[in-house]
């Protein structure tokens, strides 16, 4: 019984189930074709609009509030493509997009049925930016009466608003042209009557009733200007009137401005305008009285003439003034303390070279850079007084010498009498800079030989008073009381004393004559080898027998063109010397030939000298008592001035107790050099 009555429930419910099964399929077919028919109706409707609007060449979208999607409506009524709101914004401008979203939202909420705004598409480089007009309409409702799709029928007005705000410009230009141009502008219609007339041709003909003037029904023929004109058969015309002035006030015009000479010159622009059949519509004139400008133009002739004597003056002013700043290497200088900007010219009409502060530091050597901060610091704070400074730069000049530049510069006041700038003048100081340094030196040079020459003298005083002392006294032991046997002795010291003073007027006056450039070098051919020894034998013939001398020849044949007098007293007098100092040991002579030059060796193993008294031997003056000298004491002298005559020198080299080596080197010109075999091969 139980399991019977379990069956029946269950097989009610199955039945229920069933059943509300078919009535759910019932219901939902019975939707589905009412949202077809819908859609169909709706398919319907925007096909009769759009077959509506395709004369209009109009876009046509829909907005469905459910999906809040907008869709594209071809002219066929079908659905190109659906857009959210993101990617249909992309089609017009952000704030208009906005504002037609809000009022779409309206719609959606019952707040309004339609609405039509105008609103700017989104600017393309193609197209540039376009205008619409969209009109907003509900074309679907809900069951509650809502709105649930919107049609959108956008119209593209660019075209539309372009020519308005053309055909408003035109208008606005031709008043603005007309009423407030600056020439006259006068209007006749085609029968030749006034139409219009701007102010200012009523103040040039002197028309205080504009008004009244129009209503007059003055023709072009009482014109005087105009009434010999035909324009039926014309073009534009440009035309020039000059009118007494007594004529014009028999024609009843009034004219407000002075008029010189008593003419009037009044310049107008004749325009006909025609329709396309080529009819007359009207005359447009502007015109102007030119009087002034014309009388202006002959003024500005006049004075034009002295504008161009005046310009050709100051050009050549300009050009005398670069010409005398290149020749005479001065440059234009002005420093600006805004700026703080050098600048140099050696233009005045334009800037050669602009300099920073710290730039004109830096082309200042080391020592004058201090000087020129001082001088760059006293113009930043605008010091009222000149500004004077030589320095040397870092750059040289084609001599190789560096520069000095003196500058002096004024300060240059405004208005208000403050420094504005400084002006001034750079000039090369060069060779003057380079003239006094050689003067300089020159000076020093001349006060030195001044002071050898004084010493020079007071040396040889006493050299030449020793001696000759010397031969007074043994001569007035003559006169005295003396013995018969000394007269010998007393007539050997005054001989030998007599020869010394002798020699050493020689030498003092042979010295001075090789300073004064008294003594002629003459070359000739001479072959060396010969000469060398034959000089060197003369130089040694008083040499100690202990002392073993050795003459090198290293030529077969050395034909050379050299001064043979001077060469020669340099070796035998080089030659002597060695041989006075040299008690024992060797005196080596030697000479060679190269690049120019011949070298000629004396060696010797005498008694040499400290390097530090080596110079007194070369001095004129100074003389060592402690220094044991040959003769009167200028042999060296004489060999180093007659070495340098030649345009060689000597050198020597010494060293106590252990023997002296001279160096001569004399400039000259070898015409045949042979060495001998046996040296070749060594």
């Amino acid at each position: 019984m139980d399991a019977q009555f379990v069956d029946y429930i269950f097989i009610g419910v199955v039945a229920v189930l069933l059943t509300a099964i078919a009535i759910m399929l019932f219901f939902n077919r019975r939707w589905g074709l009412i949202e077809k028919d819908a859609d169909a109706k709706s398919k319907n409707q925007i096909k009769r609009l759009v077959i509506i609007l395709q004369t209009g060449k109009l876009r046509l979208w829909t907005y469905r509030k459910a999906t809040r999607r907008y869709q594209s409506i071809t002219e066929t009524g079908d659905i190109t493509h659906e857009y959210n709101p993101i990617d249909f914004s992309q089609f017009f401008d952000r704030d208009d997009f906005e504002r037609l979203r809000a009022i779409i939202f309206d719609i959606c909420d019952g707040k309004q049925t339609n609405n039509k705004l105008r609103i700017k598409g989104n600017a393309t480089a193609e197209g540039g930016q376009r205008f619409y007009e969209v009109t907003l309409s509900v074309v679907e409702y809900d069951n509650h009466g809502r709105a649930k799709m919107l049609l959108g029928v956008q119209r593209d007005i660019t075209d539309t608003l372009r020519r308005e705000q053309e055909s408003k410009q035109l208008l606005m230009r031709y008043h603005t042209v007309f009423n407030s141009a600056l020439s006259d502008m006068i209007y006749y219609d085609k029968d030749g009557r006034l139409s219009d007339i701007n102010d200012k041709a009523c103040s040039s003909f002197n028309v205080n009733d504009r008004k009244g003037l129009l209503l007059s029904d003055l023709r072009i023929e009482d014109n005087p200007i105009l009434n010999s004109i035909d324009f039926t058969h014309t073009g534009d015309i440009r035309t020039t009137a000059i009118l007494s002035t007594d004529e014009l006030e028999k024609e009843g015009y009034t004219i407000t401005s002075a008029v010189p000479n008593g003419k009037y010159y009044y310049e107008a622009s004749i325009n006909p305008v025609t329709n396309t059949d080529g009819e007359l519509e009207g005359i447009y004139i502007s015109g102007r009285n030119v009087t002034d400008m014309v009388e202006s133009v002959h003024r500005q002739q006049d004075g034009l003439k002295q504008l161009r004597e005046v310009h050709r003056n100051i050009q050549k002013y300009i050009r005398n003034i670069n010409y005398a700043l290149r020749v005479s290497d001065v440059r234009m200088v002005s420093y600006y303390p805004d700026k703080y900007t050098f600048e140099i010219s050696n233009n005045i009409s334009q800037s050669q070279l602009k300099l920073s502060q710290v730039r004109c530091t830096r082309l200042a050597t080391p020592r004058f850079r201090k000087n020129v901060s001082i001088a760059l610091n006293r113009m930043d704070h605008r010091v009222p007084k000149p500004i004077e400074e030589t320095i040397e730069i870092i750059l040289h000049d084609k001599q190789e010498r560096p520069i000095w530049l003196m500058f002096s510069m004024i300060p240059v006041f405004n208005a208000q009498g403050e420094v504005e700038r400084y002006f001034g003048m750079c000039r090369n100081m060069t060779e003057l800079v380079e003239t006094e340094r050689r003067l300089a030196i020159e000076s020093q040079k001349a006060q030195e030989t001044e002071n050898l020459k004084q010493s020079f003298l007071t040396n040889m005083s006493y050299e030449i008073r020793t001696p000759l002392n010397t031969v007074v006294g043994f001569a007035e032991l003559f006169e005295a009381e003396h013995d018969a046997a000394d007269e010998p002795i007393f007539v050997e010291e005054i001989k030998k004393n007599s020869n010394h003073l002798l020699d050493l007027v020689n030498d003092i006056l042979f010295l001075s004559r090789i300073d004064a450039g008294m003594i002629e070098s003459t070359s000739s051919e001479i072959d060396f080898t010969m000469f060398f020894e034959s000089c060197c034998q003369m130089g040694l013939l008083n040499v100690n027998p202990k002392v073993k001398t050795i003459i090198e020849n290293d030529f077969e044949h050395l034909v050379v063109n050299v001064d043979l007098e001077n060469v020669g007293k340099i070796i035998q007098r080089a030659c002597v010397l060695s041989a006075f100092y040299t008690q024992q040991g060797t005196i080596r002579a030697r000479y060679e030939y190269w690049h120019g030059e011949l070298i000629i060796s004396i060696e010797d193993t005498g008694i040499g000298v400290d390097a530090d008294v080596l110079a007194e031997h070369f001095s004129r003056s100074g003389r060592n008592s402690n220094i044991q000298q040959f003769g009167t004491g200028l042999d060296l002298p004489i060999l180093q001035a007659l070495a340098r005559m030649l345009g060689g020198d000597i050198e020597v080299l010494s060293e106590k107790d252990k023997g002296t080596t001279a160096r001569i080197t004399i400039p000259c010109e070898a015409k045949q050099v042979e060495k001998k075999r046996d040296i070749i091969k060594e």
